[in-house]
């Protein structure tokens, strides 16, 4: 069947597998557009021709990719070559075995659910608050090479004020906000595995404390989330972004054709 594969060079475990993945998929004719340093994956992703349409990437990397193949009506193929890969582990994937996630260009496919902002696509979750605050200063850290840089972005995140949120313009106080694509089990700032990527609804999980014992709960089709300020840092599936409030957060059910393995 062939297909067209963007890769992230920069994902967690692309540095030591690029050119393994590279030759494993020409073996199945599929054609490898790896990423040029400031090239957008979905930029990637509008050129490639009629098929199934991947990513080799971590969970920031996939959702531009998976609105491209929404916008297209092309099938959409996952590999895990970041660091967390909680879609891949959502859907099934072996994520310690890109490689053999590349048969899913030849595989089954299943219809599911995926998130929206006005912005973009997401198929995890968006988060503000403590863990949206935490992600961008790691970014920050990051870019300027700091040592410590990860203690250093979770003492600045803990001190954040907590949100002055209103959902669907009722108060919502919290210093953890998770608006999720489909239901998660949530321990404290662990996400489990999702069950099921087809419900059809958003869950939006609140947490007044840095460690919460219990969530605040709701489910829903829509959800508008305001904090009384023009824009807020947020986390999309785990990459930085600033968002424009009020926030428009929508499921797009059964939207995206995703292929997996046989």
């Amino acid at each position: 069947m062939g297909g067209f594969l963007v890769v992230n060079p920069r994902s967690g475990s692309a540095r030591s597998g690029l050119d393994q993945l590279r030759r494993a998929a020409a073996r199945r004719g599929i054609t490898v557009h790896v990423l040029s340093d400031g090239e957008e994956p979905g930029e990637a992703a509008r050129q490639a021709p009629e098929g199934p349409l991947g990513m080799a990437g971590g969970d920031g990397s996939l959702g531009a990719v998976a609105a491209v193949a929404i916008e297209r009506d092309l099938p959409f193929v996952c590999l895990p070559f970041g660091t967390r890969n909680h879609f891949a582990r959502d859907v099934g994937l072996d994520r310690d075995d890109p490689i053999g996630a590349l048969a899913a260009f030849e595989g089954a496919e299943r219809r599911i659910d995926v998130g929206r902002t006005p912005e973009q696509v997401f198929l995890n979750n968006v988060s503000l608050g403590v863990y949206a605050h935490l992600v961008h200063r790691r970014e920050g850290a990051r870019r300027r090479r700091e040592a410590l840089a990860a203690a250093k972005a979770l003492a600045l995140a803990l001190r954040a004020e907590p949100l002055r949120a209103t959902l669907d313009g009722r108060p919502l106080p919290a210093r953890i906000i998770l608006v999720a694509n489909n239901h998660y089990k949530l321990d404290l700032f662990s996400l489990g595995v999702r069950e099921r990527l087809d419900e059809g609804l958003l869950h939006l999980y609140a947490a007044a404390g840095l460690l919460p014992n219990t969530w605040h709960e709701q489910t829903g089709e829509r959800f508008t989330l305001d904090v009384g300020a023009h824009r807020v840092a947020a986390a999309i599936d785990g990459e930085p972004v600033t968002l424009e409030t009020p926030i428009e957060f929508r499921i797009d059910p059964l939207a995206l054709r995703l292929l997996l393995p046989r």
